[in-house]
């Protein structure tokens, strides 16, 4: 391993219990990595301290978020959803507060590799990150012509890409960089945002609050592509690390079962999204989980006392 690895994980007290199985995943199965931040709204942190460990840091969300922008008394939900206030965009919705906490904190963070593991992943087993994603080009995952040009939310978020890039108008079916497990390289980002600037006018965390409908995995996958430096630091991963189930229906254990039969050995994770329900019980036995009866503690394995 070349460059040390650092986990970065943005959640909230809604994904909690999803958030504890996947730390206890990572702790009994994920090795070569330095530290895994996890980043809470700042009235989640007493919450979520209990999580904290020898290499896991809780870190509160303002610490990454201009001034300007402040989050709504909870009671205020919009949608049922959380927002942030700003006098200078339209209020902003949560799941776009993550996607900018993630570039920041690969800003703001001193690692120079970054692994960012939502939540609603599970490492289902053994496999060292460092091995993976610390050499000397960083992997780039893309799934090449999977966007069609009709493609409800990919395809805007793809223009809402290049326009904040400044770059031309894309060719559909365009790559998609979308996926779980992904790893950033702080050169890059910090070239992207400035890039971002650029095209816009405004900082970079501006130009993304104004933005309705925008992906940071295209942004990123996007930006490398059209920079020829960044590509030749870069290499092309065409498989996910996760096997993923993006369907709103929950998934039963023979549906879980299933889904874990037909994962390739080259899975070294299991992503069932947030809203398809999934009884988190139901996804802690599929993955061989279930034996951790008791509340999560973090463990110092021999990997975190290194």
């Amino acid at each position: 391993m070349e460059r040390p690895i650092a986990l970065i994980t943005p959640t909230h007290r809604a994904d909690r219990e999803r958030f504890a199985l996947l730390c206890e995943s990572v702790d009994r199965r994920l090795t070569g990595y330095e530290r895994h931040y996890v980043i809470v709204n700042d009235d989640d942190m007493e919450l979520f301290a209990q999580y904290a460990g020898p290499r896991r840091v809780i870190l509160p969300c303002s610490r990454f978020l201009p001034r300007w922008l402040r989050p709504a008394p909870r009671f205020l939900l919009r949608n049922g959803r959380r927002v942030w206030w700003s006098f200078r965009s339209r209020p902003v919705h949560g799941w776009h507060i993550q996607q900018m906490l993630k570039i920041a904190a690969v800003l703001q963070l001193p690692e120079q590799r970054f692994c960012i593991v939502d939540s609603d992943n599970v490492i289902i087993r053994g496999f060292d990150i460092g091995a993976y994603a610390g050499g000397a080009r960083s992997p780039l995952y893309v799934a090449r012509g999977a966007i069609g040009a009709d493609a409800p939310l990919h395809a805007k978020w793809i223009a809402s890409g290049d326009r904040l890039l400044g770059l031309p108008p894309s060719a559909f079916p365009a790559d998609d960089y979308i996926g779980n497990l992904i790893v950033w390289d702080k050169d890059a980002v910090r070239a992207m945002t400035r890039a971002i600037e650029d095209a816009t006018g405004v900082d970079w965390f501006l130009a993304l609050c104004r933005t309705r409908a925008f992906s940071e995995y295209l942004l990123y996958g996007q930006f490398v592509r059209h920079t020829p430096r960044l590509m030749a630091a870069h290499e092309i991963v065409p498989q996910s690390l996760a096997v993923a189930y993006w369907d709103e229906a929950p998934l039963d254990r023979a549906g879980l079962a299933s889904l874990l039969d037909g994962a390739s050995t080259s899975k070294i994770a299991l992503c069932v999204e947030s809203f398809s329900r999934t009884p988190v019980q139901a996804i802690r036995e599929a993955t061989g989980l279930a034996a951790a009866s008791t509340p999560f503690a973090p463990r110092l394995t021999d990997s975190a006392a290194a």
